[in-house]
């Protein structure tokens, strides 16, 4: 019996893994090449998307590779399936929604040391894209935060002024809403300031 061509052993393992992969992991992981891996990926996304009546798709966000079903059909998809946010991964996700484009280093001036691993989690659903800026990163919401949160927008900016305008019903703010996420953390949230962003920070 052959072997089963790239795409296909990239499906299973996508499928299999059910979570966001990087093009490292999965060179890593069978022992190719990132370029070969590229190409596996890319052909497979071009077969998925050509599959008649297919409910998945094959989207890269942040880099990273996952299979989700199609914007389309989430509608028709009940309210229990959809994968849940860790209550401890409420706050960063709030304030980086809030404040982005947001300096990760300001993230981390808010909620400690944990947001190191909380900004990691994060990227590996697929919920926000963390792209390096000198010697910090650039957060920013992605398409599949707006449609886990209901957000009516997707564009991050407009992301941060549909929730900046759900913290002003509330009269909370950004600290304050972020808090109110995760009440069983008891987080110590401080308030966002405006200011430098570290000359050094620390590698997540």
């Amino acid at each position: 019996m052959s072997d089963p061509p790239l795409p296909t052993v990239l499906e299973a393992i996508l499928f299999g893994a059910g979570r966001s992969m990087s093009l490292q992991e999965l060179s890593d992981m069978l022992g190719q090449p990132k370029g070969v891996i590229m190409v596996g990926l890319v052909n497979l996304r071009k077969e998925i998307s050509e599959r008649e009546h297919c409910a998945l798709q094959l989207s890269e966000v942040s880099g990273r590779w996952i299979f989700e079903v199609k914007p389309e059909l989430s509608a028709h998809l009940p309210e229990t399936f959809r994968a849940e946010i860790p209550q401890r991964l409420l706050p960063a996700a709030a304030l980086i929604a809030y404040h982005q484009p947001m300096a990760q280093s300001q993230l981390v001036d808010m909620l400690g040391q944990r947001a190191y691993d909380h900004v990691r989690d994060l990227a590996d659903m697929g919920l926000i894209d963390r792209r390096r800026e000198g010697l910090t990163r650039r957060l920013t919401t992605t398409r599949r935060f707006a449609e886990y949160f209901g957000c009516p927008e997707v564009e991050f900016r407009k992301v941060r002024t549909w929730f900046r305008k759900e913290a002003d019903k509330l009269g909370l703010t950004s600290a304050e809403m972020a808090a109110s996420l995760a009440p069983d953390e008891q987080m110590a949230i401080s308030e966002f300031t405006e200011g430098d962003v570290p000359a050094v920070e620390a590698e997540e």
